[in-house]
């Protein structure tokens, strides 16, 4: 059975907003309804006629489990449409998308909402493991001097808190954090401290750029926060930073002897993105404006203390199974981790050594022409709340090429754990 096309018909995203230490003022589902409902205000069918919700999340708050249900329901769905919440660290967003893409390719679904949110700043703090077996103690205690005794088990330690934000940064098997990982790539591809201030500084002023010529009108919805106060950029980005600047920051990951800083590593953010995508059938039935045709995604295992290297292998699979060049893409969005870890894909792709040693390739697939890679900056100027990014990279991706006229394009990024993914997308002319 062929697959049946699959059309990205429209999409809205938050501003991001970057966590300032306290918890922000929207929860996950909040921010996914206030992407949502512009989104759908814009549609011809009601919201109760879509097949299924589908929402990347890597952090849902306890009182949000399945939070891709409570925002199908706040969105009006109505209780009939099922909803899914997808985790794939980094990726969970465009996994979201690839997920309803599937359906709608399979023949089993016609109109599908997607995307991915997330409330990083909204982290859960937890007791640690001993506190936790002390209150156990203190509750199966019985009788008075039974439960003086497990009192007086009490240590001050039992206190120290845990922050479940840094352990999900920290991958579990390697035993480093995503900075530490992007320290590895620094120094396997002699990524100077310079160079990544550099990309980092050209992040912020295309992000600036693009906010201050429009170019983000129609993606970017404004953001309301209880008591008026709103958002209409993503508050990470600084318009006055410059080399000097960011040449002032210290190493966060590796103090004594590395380059990565806060300055040219991605932010710690909350923010949302939907999309709406269609079959061919519901695109003529509701005569739905087609943004981009979604033609195909790929997934890739790497070492995990390596993880930035995803989106090598990830692109190199879906090229291959599309059979198209890296020369032929018109723009590629490729999640800004950290800049270390975008100039490591783009020495990566263009090192015949790890493509015969690590891909095996014949030939190198060659960088992505800089100009066309991340033309309006990625998330170390605009944040990467990390169930949201993949679907931000898609959504942007598609509005980015329908100004300029159309082509092919990737979203890609690297994913905790050590994994890529990528996905292929179209607009205008025939497909690939």
């Amino acid at each position: 059975m062929s697959a049946k096309p699959v059309f990205l018909v429209d999409g809205a995203r938050t501003p991001f907003l970057k966590v300032r230490g306290e918890p922000g003022a929207f929860s996950a589902a909040d921010l996914a309804v206030a992407a949502g409902r512009p989104l759908l205000a814009r549609m011809p069918f009601g919201p109760d006629e879509v097949d299924e919700v589908i929402v990347g999340c890597v952090i849902p708050a306890p009182d949000e489990a399945n939070v891709g249900r409570i925002i199908a329901l706040r969105l009006g769905c109505g209780r009939h449409v099922p909803a899914q919440t997808v985790q794939r660290n980094c990726a969970s967003g465009l996994q979201a998308i690839a997920t309803a893409a599937e359906r709608i390719a399979l023949g089993e679904a016609h109109l599908m909402i997607a995307g991915g949110t997330e409330a990083m700043s909204r982290s859960p703090i937890q007791w640690n493991v001993a506190m936790a077996r002390w209150l156990g103690g203190v509750m199966r205690a019985k009788g008075l001097g039974g439960r003086m005794k497990a009192i007086a088990r009490f240590r001050p330690s039992h206190l120290q808190p845990v922050y479940t934000l840094l352990l999900g940064l920290t991958d579990p098997l390697v035993k480093l954090s995503m900075g530490q990982t992007a320290e590895v790539l620094a120094h396997r591809f002699a990524i100077s401290r310079e160079a990544q201030d550099t990309y980092a500084l050209r992040s912020h002023q295309r992000l600036a750029a693009a906010f201050d010529a429009g170019l983000l009108a129609d993606e970017v919805e404004t953001l309301y926060e209880p008591g008026g106060k709103f958002h209409t950029e993503d508050t990470g980005l600084r318009r006055d930073t410059d080399l000097e600047q960011l040449g002032k920051l210290r190493p966060v990951f590796d103090r004594k002897y590395g380059s990565v800083t806060s300055g040219n590593s991605s932010q710690v953010t909350d923010g949302a993105a939907m999309v709406v995508l269609a079959s061919e059938e519901a695109v003529a039935r509701y005569r739905l404006p087609v943004l981009a045709e979604l033609l195909g995604h790929a997934w890739a295992g790497v070492d995990p203390s390596q993880m930035g290297l995803g989106p090598v292998h990830a692109v190199a699979r879906l090229l291959a199974a599309r059979g198209v060049k890296m020369a032929d893409l018109a723009q590629m969005e490729l999640n800004e981790a950290f800049a270390a870890q975008v100039l490591a894909c783009q020495a990566a792709w263009d090192s015949a050594d790890y493509a015969k040693r690590e891909l095996g390739l014949d030939r190198p697939l060659g960088a992505m022409d800089p100009e066309r890679l991340n033309p309006e900056g990625g998330a170390v100027a605009s944040g990467h709340p990390v169930g949201a990014s993949g679907a931000r990279l898609v959504l942007h991706l598609a509005k980015s090429l329908q100004r300029k006229g159309g082509g092919l394009g990737i979203a890609t990024l690297c994913i905790g754990g050590g994994q890529g993914g990528a996905m292929l997308v179209r607009v205008g002319g025939a497909a690939a």
